[in-house]
């Protein structure tokens, strides 16, 4: 059975896991609209790779919402003043919730994608959520995203009128190994992706050393290949 009527929102943040989840989508025929956010973030070069990317992958319509997260503080990524772990062990970043994360992120997100959904008549949101190679943050759970899905179901019209909606996570019980071979299987390009939590201001390229890049650098060494990304940058 074809989606291919079918609209959905995809929550495209221009990284690994985000793309992956957005070629997932449209393998399984839905007409993806993809959800970028400008929220203060200090690697606000993956908005650039989330444009280049949606238009590489055609997506129906790509939105860039700007909202200030940075006003409130509270995370490495969202302040000046906070550094970005580097080089610690997957033991370390276990440990407890980091100091990237991101106070409500994933919920704010959601709120938007909902509230898109509905309008578009859809009734599909994809989210690029993992809880295995790294589980410290609390919107990344199975049960997180399983209750916002109630909610949702009981907080819009839609909902009520007996259109359910579905949160899509197919990234969640996946290794950041099996996510890039998922990816490289359906034709992603990662060299068009950023994931890196401090890149360089002015050229964009990832530090190699922060929690986001040891994993992803890991997965590409798992699936016997170097981080595009690095490659590319070695090149410029």
């Amino acid at each position: 059975m074809t989606n291919a009527s079918k609209k959905a929102v995809v929550l495209l943040s221009g990284g690994l896991d985000s793309t992956t989840t957005l070629a997932i989508a449209q393998s399984e025929g839905f007409d993806c609209h993809a959800m970028t956010f400008r929220y203060g973030q200090r690697h606000s070069v993956e908005l650039d790779a989330a444009n280049k990317i949606a238009e590489r992958m055609r997506v129906a319509r790509h939105v860039v919402v700007d909202i200030d997260l940075a006003m409130f503080g509270g995370s490495a990524l969202t302040s000046e003043t906070l550094s970005v772990p580097k080089d610690r062990s997957v033991e370390e970043m276990d440990a407890s919730i980091p100091i990237t994360y991101v106070p409500a992120r994933n919920t704010i997100f959601l709120s938007f994608a909902l509230a898109w959904t509905e309008v578009l008549g859809a009734a599909d949101i994809f989210l690029g959520v993992n809880a295995v190679d790294y589980s410290g943050y609390p919107d990344c759970r199975p049960e997180y995203i399983e209750a916002y899905e109630r909610m949702a179901n009981l907080a819009t019209k839609a909902g009520i009128e007996g259109s359910r909606l579905k949160i899509h996570t197919p990234l969640i019980t996946l290794t950041k190994a099996q996510i890039i071979r998922r990816g490289l299987d359906l034709g992603v390009d990662y060299s068009l992706t950023s994931t890196c939590y401090d890149p360089d201001p002015t050229s964009g390229k990832p530090c190699g050393r922060c929690d986001a890049c040891q994993l992803r650098i890991k997965g590409f060494q798992q699936n016997g290949m170097e981080d595009p990304a690095l490659t590319a940058a070695k090149e410029d």
